[in-house]
């Protein structure tokens, strides 16, 4: 039994067929109506949805096959399956070049027509998720998902509509926490290639020996564990956009080697002898100063200047401070789509005040701390970070004098503690394992401190 009654016009021209196909299927508990004709059937169509067509070829008025065109035309969302007496490999193969789901002849047994009818109205269910799964997507990223209205936005707004649409490499930068992911996907699905892969690495998240074989592939047996051939993200992304995050974390050699791709638009997979031309778009990110890091030789110059074609700076959320309640509203939404929050007298205040060294990033998850605590009730100053109700900064601007009303000691430690983590768990890509060797603490440990403070974030290794 389907799980919602699908709507299927049967379309046959002998009564006896469409009284069996109507009793056989409205016994699946499908809604069936009928058509003498294609002529008929095209004004069943035009009075109504079908999911579903299973039409006659041979028929007066209009054949099978003009109704098969009419529908491919006019609702190309609705399967059809073509029926015949007649066998013919040649009607066969033009019913499906016409879009036809399938072909089948007369007489057929009562489970064959049952499974196609399944099978024809589960395809067309997944083609409709695809399309609105497209369609989310493209309004996900598109501009306005970028949330703000300050001028430092609309900069960034406008140079990503300029830009959206050329082949340039492209250099987000900003410092963490800025969404240069939510950019780089921004301009993807507003250029040409949005139909194309979007595929996405962190280069200081993956060991410098296996990162040369995530980037370009490898061929079966160039090295031990490659047991099989394996295409590289630049070949998966083909025709698409390949977004490079933390680039300046690139090893020397593969700087030498990815500006060998941007130049000649190949690859070679290591262990191979030939090259392969990939066509991709490169948009790269850094929370660094290349241009330091070049004058200091820890960066390639050529490679730079490639990466850099267009450079798009995204505001740090202290230099855009108007956005905050836009945020903020956002975010509730977000993280309390069923229950209106507000926010208590003093919230809003404290949370434009403070200088949010991890930028968005700590704003949204100071938002959802806020919707836990807060459960269906107002969000109080009470429930914000205690270095945010006190305005320091735990890292960034340590506290210079003790405050006259006191502090709570265990929260305010708590609070620096929880900062260097996430911070080290973003310079590591969320790798648990390196942000321990980073802080000079076991993995055991810095389990441990995670769980304690409810950070369900970052992997193993």
């Amino acid at each position: 039994m389907p799980e919602k009654a699908h709507r299927i016009l049967v379309v046959d021209d002998e009564e006896s067929m469409r009284e069996f196909l109507s009793i056989l299927l409205r016994r699946d508990g499908y809604q069936v109506e009928t058509a003498v004709d294609g002529a008929q059937a095209v004004a069943c169509l035009r009075d109504g949805h079908f999911d579903l067509v299973i039409s006659d070829v041979k028929m007066p008025r209009l054949d099978g096959f003009s109704l098969l065109e009419h529908v491919m035309a006019r609702a190309p969302g609705t399967a059809v399956i073509m029926i015949t007496a007649f066998s013919n490999t040649e009607q066969a193969v033009e019913a499906m070049k016409k879009g036809a789901y399938d072909y089948i002849t007369k007489p057929f047994k009562n489970d064959e027509i049952r499974l196609i009818v399944q099978n024809a109205l589960e395809r067309m269910e997944l083609r409709k998720e695809n399309r609105q799964l497209k369609r989310e997507l493209e309004q996900r990223f598109s501009f306005g998902s970028i949330i703000g209205k300050s001028r430092p936005m609309q900069a960034v707004y406008d140079l990503i509509e300029k830009v959206a649409g050329s082949r340039v490499n492209i250099l987000v930068t900003g410092e963490s926490g800025t969404g240069k992911e939510l950019v780089a996907k921004a301009i993807h699905f507003n250029s040409e290639r949005r139909d194309q892969p979007f595929v996405a690495i962190n280069c200081g998240a993956i060991p410098e020996n296996l990162l040369e074989s995530e980037l370009f592939g490898h061929e079966k047996g160039s090295f031990t564990g490659a047991v099989a051939q394996k295409a590289g993200l630049f070949e998966v992304a083909d025709g698409g956009t390949l977004f490079l995050d933390e680039i300046a974390e690139l090893p020397a050699m593969m700087q030498v080697k990815l500006l060998r791709v941007l130049q000649e638009r190949e690859l070679r997979r290591v262990g191979g002898t030939r090259t392969l031309p990939v066509d991709v778009r490169l948009v790269a990110a850094t929370n660094k100063d290349l241009n330091r890091l070049v004058s200091c030789g820890q960066f390639r110059e050529d490679l730079f200047y490639r990466l850099n074609v267009i450079q798009l700076a995204l505001p740090a959320l202290r230099e855009r401070r108007e956005d905050i309640p836009l945020l903020v509203e956002h975010f509730l939404g977000k993280y309390s789509p069923t229950v209106s929050l507000t926010l208590a007298d003093g919230v809003l205040r404290r949370l434009l005040d403070y200088g949010w060294p991890g930028n968005i990033r700590e704003l949204e998850n100071t938002i959802e701390r806020c919707v836990v605590l807060c459960g269906d009730g107002a969000i109080t100053v009470d429930s914000l970070p205690g270095h945010i109700r006190t305005g320091a900064d735990p890292v960034e601007a340590p506290m210079q004098d003790l405050p006259e009303e006191g502090l709570d000691l265990d929260n305010y430690l708590g609070n620096i503690e929880k900062s260097i983590l996430l911070k080290a768990l973003d310079r590591t890509g969320g790798i648990r394992k390196r942000a321990a060797e980073l802080l000079g603490i076991s993995f055991r440990s810095i389990r441990y401190r995670l769980a304690k403070y409810g950070l369900e974030v970052g992997e193993e290794e």
